[in-house]
């Protein structure tokens, strides 16, 4: 399907996006994700008419929803579609643009196939990170990767720092998660090192990105995957290196060392905590486990005999 141009949008969309941009200051990767959803949705809706969204009901909704799912969109996208539109009916209901129901309010997208992300052992990880320090990429490259891994940072994240946001002395770097929420993350001593040779090596103000290109530009999110890729292949590693695989081996290190997922959420920037569970590959089974062995009323079948009957 084509991709809307801004002369393309109806005006209440428009507003909206810019409303996304503008106050609520999201990325303009998670904006364009509104965009394509909801224009998708409008043209699937009303192909050859104006868009209609103070008409639109459940039941349409929930047609074109069910019609997507058939094409083959995935539930993922499904869900990001429905929160998409109960996040612009949201915005129209405090325009007074509609005044009934959120369409979307009870709507759920189809149940998809639940995939934990893949983790680094420890040996893989220190095999990854033994990058010689020989020339200015390498160095480069090498405080990326233990930066990356020592603090579990996104993609995002890491390529928007400054040297300003770090705190080379103190051990932290301030970041700038989703929904402009700043948080304080610790550094580890290796890639503090790293980051220090990096800094001898360009020496730059506070204001300058810490990660360059050769040209001295700020190093895109796009090259930070090729580099992470490439240090994967160079190293004899079999499995596909990417940022997201290293923040969540950041996460389930540090929670099979601390068992603190509470400390693991705050260090990762996760609003609700049942995201960093799945990132953390915490299941029934192991919570059953726990509980067993943990709750005074907890009793395994055959193991211990209960109470008789009162008398």
């Amino acid at each position: 399907m084509r991709e809307a141009r801004a002369a393309d949008l109806d005006p209440q969309l428009q507003h909206f996006l810019q409303h996304l941009e503008v106050e609520r200051r999201l990325s303009p990767r998670t904006v364009d994700a509104y965009r394509r959803q909801l224009t998708e949705l409008a043209h699937s809706l009303w192909p050859q008419q104006p868009s209609a969204w103070n008409r639109l009901s459940t039941a349409e909704l929930r047609s074109a929803i069910a019609g997507a799912h058939r094409s083959g969109l995935s539930p993922k996208s499904l869900a990001q579609r429905l929160s998409a539109v109960r996040s612009l009916f949201r915005f129209l209901r405090r325009r007074g643009a509609v005044d009934g129901a959120n369409p979307a309010a009870g709507l759920k997208p189809p149940k998809g196939e639940r995939r934990l992300p893949g983790v680094l052992d420890g040996d893989t990880i220190t095999r990854l990170l033994e990058i010689p320090d020989d020339d200015p990429l390498a160095t480069r490259d090498r405080a990326i990767l233990e930066l990356f891994y020592s603090s579990g940072l996104r993609l995002s994240e890491l390529a928007a720092l400054n040297w300003a946001d770090l705190d080379l002395r103190e051990g932290s770097v301030r970041v700038l998660g989703k929904g402009s929420k700043t948080r304080i993350v610790p550094v580890g001593s290796k890639a503090l090192a790293a980051l220090e040779a990096l800094r001898q090596q360009q020496p730059a103000e506070a204001t300058d990105p810490v990660f360059c290109s050769r040209r001295g530009g700020r190093l895109g999110v796009r090259a930070i995957q090729l580099r992470l890729r490439h240090w994967a292949q160079q190293q004899g590693l079999w499995q596909r290196v990417h940022p997201h695989l290293l923040r969540h081996s950041f996460a389930s290190h540090l929670l099979e060392s601390s068992g603190d997922l509470r400390a693991v959420q705050e260090l990762l920037g996760h609003a609700d905590i049942a995201t960093t569970q799945v990132y953390t590959h915490l299941d029934f089974q192991h919570l059953a486990q726990v509980y067993d062995g943990a709750h005074p009323r907890a009793r395994r079948k055959g193991t211990e005999k209960g109470p008789g009957p009162r008398e």
